[in-house]
């Protein structure tokens, strides 16, 4: 059966990636695509409806970003968002201006019409605006659907072409019935069914690597973390012992690491697996490398040349594998090409070196991280490993503010596993999406048996998050974080001083670098 796809044109928006979310938590496949994406792609992909994000520009500047209008000629329903709803009345020949005051916030949407997209909500409902520009005259053939006080226009269709669009944002939290928006969409005017399960793309991802790879060998880059347990899982199944995975001990890894891993993957799960010690050309590598930049992209390239080592005892390999997400794309790439800002590269993206012996396969690059941990779960993997948090490919290395020494290492090894046991501990660990150390370039004064310390001090970074893509600092219990605080203090041998960050993604990142 042929896959039904939705196209996310992306505009720019802060959150436009949380529209794609809301389609996939609605079971059907979608792509986001840059706005300037030509026709004859979008196309190809026989999309079986299109939704315009919003976005930070006017439509009435000059270079803001225009999507070719022959979408408009391809037959297929679509939904604009806020930027989307006005871009589809002003290039369909209605009038966009300026609202008379920024609209920013929660609203009270009054329905006048509830037609097909608000279908089973009620007169009045909360949504969530952000927009300065608002649609002044409807296009030919459109009908109000809804208002609020401060726009006459927050919702408008033409019931035949079947466009849509909603000033507001259905996509955050903040729009209660967003959900119910999304689904309206999709189900009763796109005609499309909720099909597209962790069970569907185990299916057509084993599919695709046979027929990609056919009767050869894959290395894969194990680091024991969830994204490249479960690729592994997922390429054992495709294409079984012609799997071998590849465990890099670079020095930058958690306590205890290399023992979990070969437990696992060895011994528990049978798969080909192959330890590389290689502590001492990494930590070579990054010496005296202060900038995060550089650091992730060494790191890339000496995986690279360990790999190809280890690759040629196997004989002829030509692909590897890695567990790519497609948070790390986004965060790598703008946006697969659109206008928002590229925040920093991963070391399996954006840090691997141009040239390299391999061609890559990326099996879970276009899932979320919830999705991902599905995905484990219909594989068959244990609980304790589909639900670890998130370690950052390039490791320690990015929790190092400054210099990456062993010395470094060790004592933020130390600290980190305290972190983790206390926090394991913790009744509210589950709702935790990330608890670890970061070891800060500064020293201060401290006092320990009467007598003066100057020693390092030890950043604590807890979050919660559904996807890495947001995340806000985890009210964790001050007994909690007394216990971290002086574990570390008093068993970690060099840190005198403690703190924690409660800032939240945006504006920072979850990783310190």
């Amino acid at each position: 059966m042929e896959k039904k796809t939705v196209i996310v044109l992306d505009f720019g928006a802060q959150y436009n990636q949380l529209i794609a979310r809301r389609v996939r938590e609605c079971n059907v496949y979608c792509v986001l695509l840059p706005y300037n994406t030509p026709v004859s792609r979008i196309k190809a992909l026989k999309p079986s409806g299109i939704i315009m994000t919003g976005g930070p520009s006017s439509v009435s500047m000059k270079g803001s970003p225009r999507c070719d209008s022959r979408i408009f000629g391809l037959g297929v329903p679509i939904l604009g968002i806020c930027y989307g709803m006005q871009l589809m009345g002003y290039m369909l020949g209605g009038r966009v201006g300026q609202t008379r005051k920024r609209e920013y916030g929660h609203a009270d949407l009054v329905i006048d019409n509830k037609e097909k997209v608000f279908s089973g909500l009620k007169k009045k409902e909360k949504v969530w605006m952000s927009h300065g520009d608002q649609v002044l005259k409807l296009p030919k053939g459109f009908v109000r659907l809804a208002h609020t006080k401060n726009s006459k226009i927050a919702s408008m269709c033409h019931p035949e072409k079947k466009f849509y669009g909603v000033q507001f944002h259905p996509e955050v939290i903040h729009t209660p019935k967003g959900m119910q928006i999304f689904r309206n969409f999709l189900y009763r005017i796109a005609g499309l069914k909720p099909t597209w399960t962790m069970r569907s793309f185990i299916k057509e991802a084993v599919r695709d690597m046979r027929s990609a790879v056919g009767k050869e060998k894959v290395v894969l880059g194990l680091s024991g973390g969830v994204d490249s347990s479960v690729a592994a899982a997922l390429l054992h199944r495709a294409i079984g012992k012609r799997l071998h995975c590849i465990f890099v001990d670079n020095g930058l890894l958690r306590k205890d690491e290399k023992a979990n891993v070969v437990d696992t993957f060895e011994r528990h799960l049978h798969v080909n697996l192959y330890v590389a010690d290689a502590e001492k050309s990494f930590l070579k590598a990054l010496e005296d490398v202060i900038d995060p930049e550089r650091k992730r992209k060494i790191i890339g390239r000496e995986f690279i040349r360990v790999f190809e080592s280890e690759a040629r005892h196997l004989g002829k390999v030509r692909f590897l594998a890695q567990g790519t997400l497609y948070p790390d794309v986004i965060e790598s790439v703008s946006a697969k090409g659109g206008p928002s800002a590229t925040i920093k590269t991963h070391h399996n993206v954006g840090g691997l070196p141009k040239k390299m012996g391999f061609k890559l396969i990326e099996p879970l690059k276009d899932l979320f991280k919830d999705e991902v941990r599905k995905l484990g779960k219909e594989l068959g993997l244990s609980d304790k490993l589909v639900y670890r948090q998130p370690f950052p490919g390039p490791g320690l290395a990015v929790r190092i503010i400054g210099d990456v020494t062993k010395k470094r290492l060790d004592i933020l090894r130390e600290a980190d596993a305290a972190v983790q046991e206390e926090m394991e501990r913790y009744d509210g660990y589950k709702g935790i999406w990330q608890s670890f150390a970061v070891l800060l370039p500064v020293k201060t004064v401290g006092v320990m048996g009467d007598e003066r310390t100057y020693e390092n001090v030890v950043a604590l970074r807890i979050v919660t998050s559904l996807d890495a893509m947001t995340a806000d600092w985890a009210k964790v219990p001050y007994d909690i974080l007394g216990r971290i605080s002086n574990r570390i203090i008093n068993e970690v041998k060099g840190v005198n001083r403690v703190v924690y960050d409660i800032s939240s993604k945006p504006p920072s990142t979850i990783e310190w670098e």
